[in-house]
């Protein structure tokens, strides 16, 4: 079989067994690091904790960290104040010269940038970390802590927590530099996938048992599910293919260029980013309710906090479509392209060089920017409509939303790079058909 063959082409392949096992320790060295407690917490009391985290903001949150934010681990803040920390510096790069300075010097200022991000991490570390333990404290008995004071309980655990998070990021690095595909990105991921089988034997449960409907059900549900990860693929693959003719040079008695190449447009060229940025902001009804003295700003904040409701849903969709083209916007530079294209002698056949080609490949972005921030916006909601199906809501976070997109491309990146070892060893990829196309790695938005 074409599996069992592949498998051994790998196993045959030194440096790529290598990198498969290095990547396979890693993760079990971070899965580990999950199940430990911070000192001076029974673990028996975190049960209002974990069914706090079961479904909601707080719950997404313990899908990314694997687990760690509800089991009060070490690793509970996770990787996430990197991600919030990188998204902020690559912002910055677009509104502050400094930064845009930083981006121009090549490796030296990528340096800089990287020592930037991790001392802004550090900073949403301590802050994160002091918000946690102040629900910690609210949902926790009294009695699970050996002591709440400051320098005995909240100063070491803060460290404690920030220090687990570096480590979970050099983790990252190392799977980066030492094993196979983005160690970040993978970290996430295992993340994600360490919730499927407890989300799959509960709703299995429920539909056996509680809500009826049985095995056929069960299936039914299976089913759609494949279906919205072959969509998912689609939104994460497609792309528009732009051709561009590069100018006939002969130097001597060889020819250089006159061959047609194609720019790739994504037709998703933000990511998850917009997902990201629609949720944070969506954040604010909830924070609304503590603070609202008035009933109707109560009402309208509880409205917005809905995630199953109309209101909720709808402004969601809408706020993904308009971050979607900001977010494409900023990272896509039509202007830049030109003038590439110009300086290496290429050009769009039919269009002018310049001005007119970066007219050109604007519009394109935003006709394609349309279909994909709707397809997006409609991937985003899919875990509501789940749950008003009947779906158990561990289960219903795998029919959409942002886990469901890093669950595709991590995985479609790192098959990637695991057919490119073999094929640069002239062995056959891991498809008949084709090769497997991964995603653009790097950056934030690859997360």
């Amino acid at each position: 079989m074409k599996l069992f063959d592949t498998l051994k082409n790998i196993w045959k392949i030194e440096e790529l067994k290598t990198r498969i096992l290095t990547t396979l320790g890693l993760i079990l060295v971070y899965r580990l690091g999950t199940e430990i407690v911070l000192p001076g917490i029974d673990p028996h009391g975190l049960q209002a904790l974990k069914d706090q985290t079961s479904s909601g903001v707080l719950g997404l949150l313990d899908m990314f960290s694997g687990g760690a934010f509800s089991n009060a681990s070490v690793f509970a803040l996770g990787i996430m104040p990197y991600i919030s920390a990188s998204i902020v510096v690559q912002l910055l790069g677009i509104a502050v010269p400094y930064f845009q300075r930083l981006q121009k010097e090549g490796e030296s200022g990528r340096r800089k940038i990287n020592q930037i991000t991790r001392y802004l991490t550090l900073v949403i570390l301590v802050l994160q970390g002091s918000a946690y333990l102040t629900n910690l404290k609210a949902q926790v008995p009294a009695e699970a802590f050996v002591s709440t004071g400051f320098w005995q309980f909240q100063l070491p655990s803060i460290v404690i927590m920030a220090a687990g998070s570096m480590f979970v990021l050099w983790l990252g690095e190392r799977i980066t530099d030492k094993g196979i595909g983005n160690g970040v990105s993978i970290i996430i991921m295992i993340g994600i996938i360490a919730r499927l089988p407890f989300a799959f034997i509960a709703e299995l449960t429920s539909r056996v048992s509680q809500q009826g409907g049985g095995l056929v059900a069960f299936l039914i549900e299976l089913i759609i599910l494949f279906l919205v990860f072959c969509g998912s693929i689609l939104l994460v693959q497609g792309t528009r293919k732009v051709p561009v003719q590069y100018a006939k040079r002969i130097v001597g008695n060889k020819q250089y260029g006159g061959v047609r190449q194609y720019i790739p447009l994504k037709i998703n060229a933000a990511g998850v980013m917009p997902i990201i940025f629609a949720q944070a902001i969506m954040l604010l009804p909830i924070s609304l309710i503590n603070y609202a003295n008035s009933e109707s700003l109560s009402s309208f904040a509880a409205a917005f906090s809905n995630f199953t409701g109309f209101w909720y849903n709808f402004t969601f969709f809408i706020m993904i479509v308009a971050f979607t083209y900001f977010y494409t916007a900023i990272t896509v530079n039509p202007m830049q392209m030109s003038e590439d294209m110009k300086k290496n002698g290429g050009f769009i056949p039919g269009v002018k060089p310049g001005r007119k080609t970066m007219e050109f490949l604007d519009t394109i972005m935003s006709r394609i920017t349309l279909p994909g921030s709707i397809f997006l916006g409609i991937v985003a909601i899919l875990p509501a409509f789940a749950q008003i199906s009947g779906v158990n809501h561990q289960f219903a976070q795998f029919y959409g939303g942002t886990s469901l997109l890093i669950l595709v491309g991590v995985v479609l990146d790192t098959l990637q790079q695991i057919e490119s070892h073999l094929l640069m060893r002239h062995y056959d990829g891991l498809m008949k058909s084709g090769r497997i196309k991964g995603k653009n790695p790097g950056g934030p938005a690859a997360y």
